[in-house]
């Protein structure tokens, strides 16, 4: 036995072998990205193993991303998943995988798939009751069809960026505050946003893909999703109440999304599902989950926001609305079809204390300060795992740099 095997990982670690998180990667001396599975503090080369090993999954590991595997469905995501395992635990294996593990920091990290459709929710009761009372202080916090059905709406895939990857400060249209007119210049003004949020979300990656036409119904969200990562959904606030009339997000929020990573298979947050909140309006059959089957929809994600290095929020993401098999029923029950590498997310994760919420514009109440040129923001998590062990779900890191237009 290796005296400082990187196999030999701490009992408990968050990246163990109750894990087993899905990335992309390549090193300096094969520049080819190629699938990887995180296990403490290294990345396992699962081709070079598998090839070695005489695996039958080696061609879908070879691939330089995700999808192969993504779009081979549920029980070959177990086989595989039992095979790292074996890989990874069995002493009858250390001599063939010891070589093929190398140092996550001296890595470079992908973005593990490619991105097809991007649908972003707004499934967090409390987030959404706070955004209504900070922009509609007159009316009711949450508008007639929140308790009906998961809003959504469609985003722009082409500006998904894996974490670490800096965000430029957008550029856009603003309102100008009451009084604010200058001379020659009616309407709104334009420049950097002053006003750039974050949101903290989770995200789902489909695996398996539906027919047009085909509703997925609510019962078979496993059998299409291959698992979750973090999401920074960055947000120019005073960007989006000025276009978002009568329409929804738009450039406000298109102009960089930031995923983990590392994708979680669903299978290692058995122990983190937990049954979804009491409902309290009736859903229509498709998104019905009062029944049994649905006793362990939820999942309890533990969030940690932190801007510079200090943490400014810890949010719930079991207390969400809705859940993610709610969430793609809902997409697809118009017949709409879903794709290998097709993302959503969950909505901001926001729970019911102050030091919960998942966005500057609620911890601030609107009022700012929000995010400077510079600013480091890191959004990390974890779940429950089997016998009291933690399931890290990775870090979304990225850093605010100066706008690069300013429209003059």
């Amino acid at each position: 036995m290796s005296e400082h095997s990187p196999l030999d990982v701490p009992e408990g670690d968050p990246f163990g072998p109750h894990n087993l998180p899905y990335g992309v990667f390549s090193t300096p001396a094969a520049a080819d990205p190629r699938v990887g599975v995180r296990y403490g503090d290294s990345v396992l080369d699962t081709a070079a193993v598998a090839a070695a090993l005489g695996s039958p999954h080696a061609a879908l590991l070879a691939a330089p991303t995700l999808a192969p595997l993504m779009a081979a469905g549920r029980p070959v995501w177990q086989a595989v998943r039992a095979e790292v395992t074996a890989w990874l635990t069995d002493p009858a294996h250390r001599a063939a995988v010891e070589p093929h593990l190398h140092a996550v920091d001296r890595v470079t990290l992908h973005l593990p798939f490619e991105v097809g459709d991007y649908v972003d929710f707004y499934s967090s009761e409390h987030h959404a009751a706070n955004v209504g009372r900070i922009f509609r202080p007159a009316e009711e916090p949450l508008t007639p069809n929140w308790k009906h059905l998961p809003i959504g709406y469609h985003g722009r895939s082409g500006t998904i960026v894996p974490a670490g990857t800096p965000v430029v400060r957008p550029a856009g249209q603003r309102m100008r505050p009451a009084g604010d007119s200058v001379p020659g210049q009616p309407g709104p003004a334009f420049g950097p946003s002053i006003r750039l949020d974050i949101e903290a979300e989770v995200g789902f990656v489909v695996g398996v893909p539906s027919r047009m036409g085909t509703p997925v119904p609510r019962t078979a969200f496993r059998d299409h999703v291959f698992g979750v990562c973090l999401v920074n959904d960055w947000s120019a606030r005073d960007v989006q109440p000025w276009e978002q009339r009568p329409l929804g997000p738009h450039q406000a929020k298109s102009f960089a999304t930031s995923i983990g990573n590392w994708i979680t298979p669903l299978d290692a947050l058995e122990a983190a599902r937990v049954a979804p909140p009491e409902r309290t309006h009736p859903l229509l059959p498709y998104l019905d989950d009062t029944g049994t089957d649905a006793r362990h929809d939820g999942y309890d994600l533990r969030l940690e926001v932190r801007i510079n290095g200090e943490t400014v929020s810890r949010p719930p993401f079991a207390s969400m609305y809705w859940t993610a098999a709610q969430q793609l029923a809902h997409m697809t029950v118009n017949g709409a079809s879903v794709r290998t590498g097709d993302l959503y997310a969950s909505g901001t994760v926001s729970g019911p204390e102050p030091d919960q919420v998942g966005s500057l514009l609620e911890l601030t109440k609107g009022e700012g300060p929000w995010l400077a040129d510079g600013d480091v923001v890191e959004i990390d998590g974890w779940a429950p795992g089997p016998h009291g062990v933690r399931i890290a779900l990775g870090t979304v890191t990225g850093q605010v740099k100066p706008a690069g237009w300013t429209g003059q």
